[in-house]
């Protein structure tokens, strides 16, 4: 199962998800002047990143707003990235928080399961109802695919929908309990199951009980560094180091900015970032 080789990841290389949000404003001058064509520079930038992190880093994970906002050379530049990564023997996920009505949810499946965009794991939203789930779950059962599902995510706008009750628990928690249902039929040998959960990291008081709450799902928690999520709010979500990665993405890819010889030493403070986030984390490898 796929989650069996993330858990390995994860025991091996740490926590850390590396979020290629790879605006082109985030990319150093010198790289747009060497290589000019959109995708090129993304690409290149994002293939920098990743040579310098591959083994300190679990998984990989671009969002597509992010190469769509760039036209046909962004999402060149996207499909060049999940190629790279396979070819590397990297995982990754696709960031692409799909939700809809099945039909159209078996072209996203298609989609990014499979051909230019194929990657291990897909964002998918369930709020329009676990409908718009079932279609990916014949990838999944293959064990090669796995689903990362909104949850409770990390932005200040989560309390407007997430956080309302009905029949005394939040929406969350009725959708943490159907996904954790859904998940049994797809438990790796770790635990865990290819259908996780996204869990925001921002909001620490109800991390015990979401941790305690949903014991067989893996999480992948954004919301440190830049959104606030401190390395002891993210550590209240894991087990053992393990049951669940933490992405960041501009505190690494533009770690290079802090300094005066940014762009000579980009290799250098790419990896400093990841490996000071570990430590403050918690990972001890």
């Amino acid at each position: 199962m796929i989650i069996d080789k993330l858990h390995k990841r994860v025991q091996d290389k740490g926590m850390v998800c590396v979020g290629l949000d790879s605006s082109l404003d985030y990319i150093p001058r010198e790289m747009k002047e060497k290589y000019q064509d959109t995708d090129q520079i993304i690409f290149q930038f994002n293939k920098r990143i990743i040579d310098a992190t591959g083994d300190i880093t679990a998984i990989y994970k671009p969002q597509i707003a992010f190469y769509e906002a760039y036209g046909i050379k962004g999402l060149i530049a996207y499909s060049r990235t999940l190629a790279y990564l396979r070819s590397e023997g990297h995982l990754s996920i696709g960031d692409i928080k799909r939700g809809d009505i099945s039909s159209t949810a078996k072209m996203y499946g298609k989609g990014h399961f499979e051909g230019d965009f194929e990657t291990d794991f897909i964002t998918i939203n369930p709020y329009m109802g676990f409908d718009s789930i079932t279609p990916y779950l014949p990838y999944v059962e293959s064990g090669k695919k796995g689903l990362f599902v909104l949850l409770r995510t990390s932005n200040p706008g989560a309390r407007d929908i997430e956080y309302l009750e009905s029949e005394g628990k939040k929406v969350y928690y009725h959708v943490g309990d159907r996904l954790a249902q859904m998940a049994e039929d797809f438990m790796g040998e770790c635990g865990y199951s290819s259908i996780a959960a996204v869990v925001g990291g921002t909001h620490v008081d109800e991390a015990v009980e979401i941790r305690e709450r949903y014991r067989r799902l893996y999480f992948l928690i954004p919301g440190y560094g830049a959104q606030g999520a401190r390395g002891e709010d993210v550590r209240m979500y894991l087990k053992d180091n393990n049951g669940g990665v933490v992405n960041s993405s501009r505190g690494i890819i533009t770690a290079y900015k802090k300094h005066e010889d940014g762009y000579e030493n980009f290799d250098r403070y790419t990896r400093e970032a990841v490996l000071g986030m570990r430590e403050d984390i918690g990972f001890e490898g």
